[in-house]
Parts: C-alpha cells; structure tokens; sequence
C-alpha cells in the first residue's frame, strides 16, 4: 500500500462524530444540521430537464476534453463575469471540465507536483482538507499560512519567507474562504501572480464560491480578473477552479471546470486521459444549460441573504460573528472552546457545527482555527432561524 495514506488525517465529519458519541439531545427538538457545507436550495428545473432529454448519451463514450458546446459555454461565462477580453480565453486550450472542483483539485495536485522531499504546496489555514491528502498522496509537503482575523482571515503573504516561496510547487487560494467567507483583494493576487513569476510556482485559485456574494453591483474578483487587469492573456501559472455545486445548487450533479495557463491544462489533460474521469455527455450538456443563466444565480443569492440578514439579527449581541465577505458560512468566535461549544450545543440544543480547529492544524503552538465554529447556512431559512434562536438560548444560559 501506499505509505502516504498513513500520513492522511482523520477527516473532519469523523472527529466530529467521534465528539458527539454519547451525547444525547432532547429528543423534543428536531435535530438541525449546521455542519456540512451541502446546498439545500432546489435545483433548477431546466437543468434536470436538459438531462432527462440528453438520456439516449449514455450510449456514448464521453471524451476527456469535454464536448466543445461546453467549453465554448464556460469560456463566455468566464468572460463576462470576470471581465477576461474577448477571445483571451481559447474555449479548445483554456478550459477543461471536470467532475466537480473536489476530483479536480486533487487530480491536478498529482499531475503537478514533482515529487521532491523538499516540495512544499502552500495553502491557507485553516482550509479544504483536500489540498493537504492531495498534496502528501502527491509526495510534497503541505506548508499552512494562518489566517488570522486581523488580517482580513487571509494569510499575511508579505510575511512568508522567501525559502518558502522558493520550494512552493502549488499556492493554493481558496476565495471566498471556506470556512471564513473572506475574499483575497485584487492586488494581493497580482503581488502573488508577481511571486509566481520569480519563483516558478503555480496558483491554484479555488473560487467555488464566488457566486456567493451579496452585492449584486460588486461581485468579488477572481484570479481571471487579476490576469485581465496585468494584461496576462495566456494566463501563465495561473489556473482557476468552479464549480455548479453552490453556484446551481448542483452538488450531485459533480460538474464544473478548470481554466487557465494552456500548458498546465495540456498536461493535466495527458493526466485526465489516463486518470478515467471523463464527465458524462448527458452532464455536460446540463451543464451548459446551467453555465448559461443567470436568473436562478441571482435567485439563489437572494434567499442566502435573507437567511444571512436573519440568522445575524438573532445572533448579534450574543455572539462575536460578522458577515462573510462571501459563501454560506458564518465563523463565529465562541465564548468557550470550539469543541466543548459544539459538544455542549449538539446535547442541549440538537443543532451542529464544526470545530474550527478541526477545519485547520496547528503549527508553531497556534491553531487558527481554535475557538471559532464554521456554521453552513445552508438549511432553509425556517429551520436557520431556529438554529440560530436555539444558539441564542444556548449561549445566554452558559
């Protein structure tokens, strides 16, 4: 057997459920789920239509490259929502679906990375625990940049030393954070763009959910828009990540695409090729149905803001918690510690969360994560006032 998948560490939703043995809610209250990061919302009909007409595909081998009808749809969506020139993104060179972001930034960890004891692939932290299994099972180093609150809950890049850039094969940026909602500036990715340039390294942008946001006249730049902006239109080490998942309420249906620097995604392709991970034709062409509007994303924003305007008027006053900068995730800082808090709430009040430090690792002594709760506001918006009245009452009788 591989002797890295002993480096791997317990996921997340296993210490989870190791934390909540035993303990016994009131059977009185429904049990609400905070934890994990699925979106609830409906799917979009026409989506589900487009498949169901598309079933005679299952007759067909489908390619690695994906048909050109989607490519050609995800290079336009790029282009006008991250103000990329027409023509910059080649829809044949640029861009290449993929199962859902999850598959692919694992897949392109191992296609990447040259196998060096000295490697490292930087990530935020906390982070998505795919970037450190995919990193280890690829024979690098996983290397954490905290992220602490006064730094906007992203990583204080001006402080990470110069060794460290020179080793880095992989950055990886994850923007809106999960679990901290927080949007990486503009200009911090054209000075990581510049580092990528000096040291020679790739910036993996995991944007998954950028169509989170909450001012329909300002949504977040992303790594496209900074290479738009430097001019860079063959987009050198540079590649980004999306998915349906969030944007579409989509998460079963593991659509969505990576897009970027044309000679990394030659290589990632020969990669695929071998991998097995062709997307099904009749999934594809849902997809394109998907990519291609837009009402249902703005509808989707809408009842994430509503939750989100409710959940934080119930709380405010009782918990340290602000706004994200995007996603669906809240990252309150709690008044005990982060696991005795989900303990305790899960056996009062049947409503659970995360541990922030299970979401991050500790290094040097600090666990960024340690005394914050990731909470997915992804239930509807009933059951999400509920969970944040039962947290309310929670809290006020500690």
């Amino acid at each position: 057997m591989n002797h890295a998948l002993d480096l791997l560490q317990p996921y997340p939703f296993e210490k989870l459920r190791a934390l909540l043995a035993g303990a016994q809610p009131p059977e009185e209250l429904k049990p609400i789920a905070l934890s994990i990061g699925e979106p609830k919302h409906r799917s979009p009909a026409f989506v589900a239509e487009a498949l169901a007409a598309n079933l005679d595909q299952l007759a067909v081998y489908p390619t690695t490259q994906g048909i050109p009808a989607l490519r050609e749809a995800i290079a336009k969506w790029c282009e006008n929502r991250f103000k990329v020139p027409a023509g910059w993104l080649d829809a044949a060179r640029h861009v290449l679906p993929v199962n859902g972001t999850r598959e692919a930034l694992f897949s392109f960890t191992q296609a990447v990375v040259e196998r060096d004891a000295d490697g490292l692939v930087v990530s935020p932290n906390p982070f998505y625990q795919i970037y450190e299994g995919a990193a280890l099972l690829a024979g690098a180093q996983p290397h954490y940049l905290p992220c602490r609150e006064e730094n906007g809950f992203n990583p204080d890049f001006d402080a990470v030393p110069a060794d460290v850039w020179a080793r880095c094969q992989i950055l990886f940026l994850c923007s809106p954070g999960n679990p901290t909602g927080a949007l990486v500036p503009l200009e911090t990715l054209k000075k990581l763009i510049a580092l990528a340039d000096e040291h020679d390294f790739v910036i993996a942008a995991d944007e998954c959910y950028s169509e989170l946001y909450f001012d329909e006249q300002n949504p977040p730049a992303g790594l496209l828009t900074a290479c738009a902006e430097l001019g860079r239109s063959d987009f050198k080490r540079c590649v980004v990540f999306h998915s349906l998942s969030k944007r579409s309420n989509l998460p079963g249906l593991r659509s969505g695409f990576v897009a970027g620097d044309a000679e990394v995604l030659k290589k990632f392709l020969l990669y695929r090729t071998y991998h097995g991970c062709a997307m099904p034709v009749q999934t594809q062409l849902a997809s394109v149905a998907a990519w291609n509007d837009e009402i249902h994303v703005r509808a989707n924003r809408a009842l994430y803001r509503e939750k989100f305007d409710a959940v934080l008027e119930i709380l405010g006053g009782v918990l340290d918690v602000q706004r994200p900068d995007g996603s669906f995730y809240l990252w309150p800082k709690t008044p005990i510690s982060d696991t005795e808090f989900t303990r305790e709430l899960f056996a009062r009040q049947h409503v659970t969360v995360v541990p922030g430090s299970y979401l991050s690792r500790e290094v040097n002594g600090e666990n960024p994560g340690a005394n914050r709760v990731r909470m997915a506001l992804v239930a509807p918006l009933a059951e999400c006032v509920e969970a944040a009245e039962r947290i309310r009452r929670f809290i006020q009788a500690l």
